[in-house]
């Protein structure tokens, strides 16, 4: 992956960042075919998005079916509402 040229003025950042908003139908159709016309001319950002096209295919076949136990969306609820975020400034 190299972002000499940009091509189709979409850079190899940007693809990555977006690779998700692709493989999900989730971006525009402007930017899909941004997308897709860069990773037709890339191939490290082409073997990049066939990764996260794999993983997320890997994904889906391993977990399809599968449910929590009983209670434990709930039990997550209640932690993320208990949970308090400290920030501190130096």
């Amino acid at each position: 992956m190299s972002d000499e040229g940009h091509v189709h003025s979409v850079s190899c950042a940007q693809v990555i960042a977006e690779v998700w908003t692709l493989i999900d139908g989730e971006c525009t159709p402007e930017s899909r075919e941004q997308l897709l016309q860069h990773l037709e001319h890339c191939p490290g950002c082409f073997e990049h998005h066939g990764l996260e096209e794999r993983i997320k295919v890997m994904i889906s076949t391993k977990c399809r079916g599968d449910r929590a136990p009983e209670g434990l969306s709930e039990r997550i609820r209640l932690q993320i509402r208990r949970t308090t975020i400290i920030e501190t400034w130096e």
